[in-house]
C-alpha cells in the first residue's frame, strides 16, 4: 500500500545518524535545539537524527520534553534556538502547511477533536485536504479508494462506514494511523497510541506496528510511549529523553538497558528483554534483609 520509494532491507539494521549524515537520507535533522517557556527548557540542546529507513521508540518520564518533541517534528511547534529540518526543509523557511503534508502525525490529543458523527472514511479522507470535519469537500473515487487501501492494510476496512462515535478505543488508534498514511507521508509520527487501551487493544496495536516496522516500503516511524511492553519489535532506534536532555540515543539495543532507564526514570529499573524482542520492565527489588519493628 506505501507508495513512496523503497527502503534498504530491514534486516540491516543501520548505525544511528550523525551530523555527518548526507541530508537527503534525513527526514529528523535536530541541531541543538532548546525551547524555553516562562524560563524552563522544555528540551535543552537536543540533537537528534532520524533516517528514511529508521524506526524509532522515544522514552522518558512525564515532563521529559517528548510532547515537545513531537510538537516541532510535526511542524506544529518552533524551538526557542537551534536548527531543524523536517523531509529536507529548514523550519521558519518554509510554509509549514505544505511541510505537514510530508509528515503523518496520529495522537490522543487530536482525537478528541474529531465529531463524533464523523464516518471513519471521511475522516481518512479529509487529511489530504488538511481538514478535520467534512463540510462541503467533493471527494472523488481515488480519494476513496486510497482510503479504503488503507483502512485495509490497518485492519480497519470493516469500519469504513462507521461513525466516529461509536468506536472502540482499539478502533479509534487504528482509524488515527490510517488517517496519518492518507497522504502517503515521508515519516509517520505516534504520539503515545496505546494510551487507554486495555491488554488486548495494546497487543493487537503492538503488532500491527510491528507488521508496519518491518515493511522496507513503510515510511520512517516514530512512536513516543510510557512503556517499554509498548515498543514493537522491529523498531531499530531508541531516543530516551529525562528533563528536556538526551539521556541516550542510537540503536535501540544499545538505548534500551536497565542504566540507562535508572537514569532516566530516577530509580532502579530492571529491563528484561524476550527472545521475540518484547521488552518488560519493573522497579528493582530491595536488596539486604528488610526490617521490622518488633513490640
Amino acid at each position: 500500500m506505501w507508495h513512496h520509494g523503497g527502503v534498504n532491507d530491514p534486516t540491516l539494521i543501520s548505525t544511528p545518524a550523525t551530523a555527518e549524515a548526507l541530508d537527503e537520507d534525513l527526514v529528523i535533522d535536530f541541531r541543538d535545539v532548546s525551547v524555553i517557556r516562562s524560563g524552563r527548557a522544555l528540551l535543552d540542546q537536543v540533537s537528534w537524527q532520524v533516517e528514511v529507513d529508521e524506526r524509532w521508540i522515544v522514552l522518558g518520564p512525564n515532563g521529559a520534553g517528548k510532547t515537545t518533541l513531537m510538537s516541532i517534528a510535526s511542524a506544529m511547534l518552533f524551538p526557542t534556538s537551534g536548527t531543524v529540518r523536517i523531509v529536507g526543509e529548514t523550519l521558519g523557511k518554509v510554509d509549514v502547511r505544505e511541510l505537514r503534508t510530508a509528515v503523518g502525525l496520529s495522537s490522543a490529543a487530536f482525537a478528541h477533536r474529531v465529531p463524533e458523527e464523523e464516518k471513519v472514511v471521511d475522516l481518512v479522507i479529509s487529511a489530504g485536504y488538511d481538514v478535520l470535519g467534512r463540510w462541503k469537500e467533493e471527494y472523488d473515487d481515488s480519494d476513496r479508494d486510497r482510503a479504503l487501501e488503507i483502512l485495509e492494510t490497518v485492519g480497519a476496512l470493516h469500519l469504513v462506514d462507521q461513525e466516529w462515535g461509536t468506536l472502540s478505543e482499539g478502533e479509534r488508534k487504528r482509524v488515527l494511523i490510517a488517517r496519518s498514511l492518507m497522504t502517503d507521508p515521508e515519516m509517520l509520527l505516534l504520539d503515545e497510541p496505546g494510551a487507554g487501551l486495555d491488554l488486548g487493544g495494546r497487543e493487537d496495536l503492538v503488532a500491527l506496528l510491528s507488521e508496519m516496522a518491518v515493511d522496507p516500503d513503510a515510511p520512517a516511524m516514530v512512536l513516543v510511549t510510557h512503556h517499554v511492553e509498548e515498543i514493537p519489535p522491529g523498531f531499530t532506534h531508541g531516543l530516551i529523553l529525562d528533563e528536556g536532555q538526551v539521556v541516550a540515543r542510537g540503536l535501540i539495543t544499545d538505548v534500551m538497558t536497565s542504566e540507562n532507564l535508572t537514569r532516566a526514570y530516577h530509580q532502579p529499573i530492571q529491563l528484561r528483554v524476550e527472545e521475540d524482542g518484547r521488552y518488560f520492565a519493573r522497579r528493582a527489588p530491595r536488596t539486604g534483609r528488610s526490617r521490622h519493628r518488633q513490640n
